[in-house]
């Protein structure tokens, strides 16, 4: 009986292709997760963002452009009426107006303060960490606590204010009562809450310029008012261009001294853009007009922080 016989492969060339198949494949895996692998790292970082931030931004833009009020489900489409509402109101001037008037009284003095307690804790001086903790003790008082606080201070007829006021022949005056001075007092709490806060960021910035500039500049004879000016300042302006931001914002976003202290008054003197937007969301329910307020609160933080790089980012000097 005759067999065929046929011809053998060698046995080690397909197993070899195979492999490098393997491999090759092996390798774009190993380059495709190199890839991702950074974008998996921030992955839970993008999630909260978009949660917590982007969502909800998202969200009330949307809800402005309808009318819907808490007491009745139904949500009806007005497209931009909210926002003419808005325009239309001169409660909203009001509120605006008080809101510049605000952030004018408590960013310049507070960069300032800050400023000059972070040159002045910035020496080297016997008891340091005392004066650093004093100046940051109230920064770590919740605003609530701090707005009490200077509640009672403020007190017409017992208050501490009036108090002295009163050993120095001055007259009571009802500081949180009074449409001329209770958006003043509001700031100087906001500026009292917030300058250690703002000190902490300075100092940082103050202890990273190096000393040997302040040592040539003492060998070339320069006063201090010209090694601040012409030293100082100059390296601290990225430190300073963040702060200014900041405080700016957080001049937009007051609340918690003005729903404990004042609640918007007297006749609204008081009454800021968080503080009316939880009125018109939590207290008459309407929250198309809260959404339409929000998203115009937002469009000018997002055009001060875009005018302020536009007008200062050149002039900041990074090292």
């Amino acid at each position: 009986m005759n067999r065929t016989v046929e011809p053998e492969v060698p046995a080690t060339i397909l197993p070899a292709a195979g492999v490098a198949g393997v491999r090759e494949e092996v390798r774009a895996r190993r380059r495709a997760l190199a890839v991702a692998r950074p974008y998996l790292y921030i992955l839970p970082t993008f999630l909260f963002l978009f949660v917590f931030t982007h969502y909800p931004i998202l969200k009330t833009f949307y809800l402005s452009l309808f009318r819907w009020n808490l007491a009745t489900p139904k949500m009806e489409l007005v497209g931009a009426a909210n926002y003419v509402q808005a325009w239309s109101s001169p409660l909203f001037w009001q509120v605006v107006q008080n809101n510049v008037l605000f952030a004018l009284g408590t960013v310049p003095i507070s960069l300032a303060l800050a400023l000059m307690s972070a040159l002045l804790i910035n020496q080297r001086i016997r008891g340091l960490a005392i004066y650093r903790a004093a100046l940051f003790y109230p920064t770590m008082i919740p605003m609530a606590a701090a707005a009490m606080i200077w509640l009672w201070i403020l007190t017409p007829s017992y208050g501490l204010v009036n108090f002295y006021g009163r050993s120095l022949g001055l007259p009571d005056i009802h500081w949180l009562g009074h449409s001329r001075f209770a958006l003043a007092a509001l700031a100087l709490v906001g500026i009292w809450k917030r300058v250690g806060y703002y000190m902490v960021i300075f100092l940082a910035g103050l202890q990273v310029i190096p000393e040997h500039l302040y040592e040539a500049a003492i060998l070339e004879g320069a006063s201090p008012w010209q090694r601040f000016w012409r030293i100082t300042f100059p390296l601290l302006s990225p430190t300073t261009f963040f702060v200014a931001i900041m405080a700016v914002i957080d001049s937009f976003q007051a609340i918690d001294q003005v729903y404990l202290m004042t609640q918007g008054g007297p006749g609204n003197h008081t009454n800021l853009f968080i503080f009316y937007i939880y009125q018109n969301a939590f207290r008459f329910f309407d929250m198309g007009y809260a959404s339409a307020v929000s998203t115009i609160l937002f469009l000018i933080l997002l055009g001060l922080t875009v005018l302020a790089f536009r007008m200062l980012h050149r002039r900041v000097h990074y090292a």
